[in-house]
């Protein structure tokens, strides 16, 4: 049945046309991609299935250019909810139905029919496709184009900081939209005028209305009495199972007070898949997490060559957030729209290179919305150069 509905709606948006094969044409394969979608508690919700294409038989200059698509950053979209919060407005949350295949092609490309779905009549044609089709290296590309395009026309302008933030702005009516790839958080300054854009966003895209923002990203977003509270439980407890920490003993900090880890000692670590992919896994916690954010970084500084040290400061991190599964971010409605940064350094403490690490975090008025720690690029003579 899934199946049926995505290829029904490849056909009425005419994403393809059936011709003879050309010879000497470069003709991807169609898949099938099968998932199950699930809600923000981790229960199942329904079947998806998505047919796509196989980028990786593509070739640069014959069958795809750009390929570049803009990704809105975290602290932009903590940075408009705690606007929209302080300034009593409405987050809803949107979903582009088939989001890629908005998108218009500008080169030529084949690909062979989707499996199980071959015209009878015509077994033996290919799909030229008119319509970018998720897996197609340029695809995010070609459907950013199209979405900035159309909200352009809308009175939209993008943020210069942050592609992926458009922002309206006409007398008093102000509305912003975030967008990453297929999702969209909406936000505005009245109800009428969140209604006229989502109308207006409907007419021209397959839209589905999600309501007001409760799951964005793999984030919980969870509306109180006092503000928001910004939660990956779900993500954190599969990073633990990943691990096979599930019945691990949890630890009341997440680093040492030692000094910091050093590339050179140690043995090396055996599966280095596994390290790469847990450390990346903690670095998207990060998005709710400052409190992990130090510790994370240490651990990314041996992702090329991690030996048995920086697994064990790994798995130390895993033990804290095992213990800490129920904390998140709290923003709050704030009357000050000032930004407030904090900023230290230590002094040559890295015990390879004698850098310095930096951190810093930015406040919204009362509302944490960036921060980071990051190995300085250079040396630094004295910690106030640091």
């Amino acid at each position: 049945m899934a199946m049926k509905e995505e290829y029904d709606a490849l056909i009425e948006n005419k994403t393809w046309e059936l011709v003879p094969r050309p010879s000497n044409a470069n003709v991807i394969r169609s898949l099938w991609i099968f998932r199950h979608k699930k809600k923000s508690d981790g229960s199942f919700e329904r079947y998806k299935a998505r047919l796509v294409g196989n980028g990786a038989n593509q070739q640069s200059g014959v069958d795809c250019g750009e390929t570049f698509s803009p990704v809105v950053k975290p602290a932009t979209i903590r940075m408009v909810l705690s606007i929209a919060l302080s300034q009593s407005w409405c987050l809803h949350q949107l979903d582009v139905k088939n989001a890629f295949l908005h998108g218009n092609l500008d080169e030529t490309v084949y690909m062979h029919q989707p499996p199980g779905f071959r015209h009878p009549q015509y077994p033996e044609h290919v799909c030229l496709l008119k319509k970018s089709l998720y897996g197609l290296k340029q695809a995010p590309r070609a459907w950013y184009q199209r979405f900035t395009d159309y909200v352009t026309t809308l009175g939209f302008s993008h943020s210069i900081s942050d592609h992926s933030l458009f922002i309206y702005h006409h007398g008093n009516d102000t509305a912003y939209i975030l967008l990453y790839v297929d999702d969209i958080i909406l936000t505005a300054s009245s109800d009428a005028l969140r209604d006229s854009i989502m109308s207006q966003l409907s007419s021209e895209f397959a839209m589905k209305d999600l309501g007001p923002l409760s799951y964005f990203l793999g984030i919980s977003v969870t509306k109180h009495t006092g503000g928001l509270f910004l939660s990956q439980k779900k993500y954190a407890e599969e990073i633990i199972e990943r691990a096979g920490m599930s019945s691990c003993k949890s630890s009341p900090t997440p680093v040492d007070t030692k000094a910091k880890l050093s590339g050179s000692s140690g043995n090396p670590y055996h599966d280095l898949t596994e390290y790469r992919s847990l450390v990346g896994a903690l670095q998207y916690l990060t998005f709710t997490r400052p409190d992990i954010s130090y510790a994370v970084q240490q651990v990314c500084l041996f992702m090329h060559d991690p030996k048995t040290q920086h697994m064990s400061a790994l798995k130390r991190i895993i033990r804290y957030i095992h213990g800490t599964l129920d904390f998140g971010l709290h923003l709050y409605p704030s009357s000050i729209s000032q930004l407030v940064s904090y900023t230290d350094a230590d002094w040559a403490g890295c015990p390879d290179t004698r850098r310095s690490t930096s951190g810093y975090c930015v406040y919204l008025g009362d509302n944490l919305i960036s921060w980071s720690a990051k190995r300085q690029h250079t040396l630094s003579r004295s910690s106030a150069e640091a």
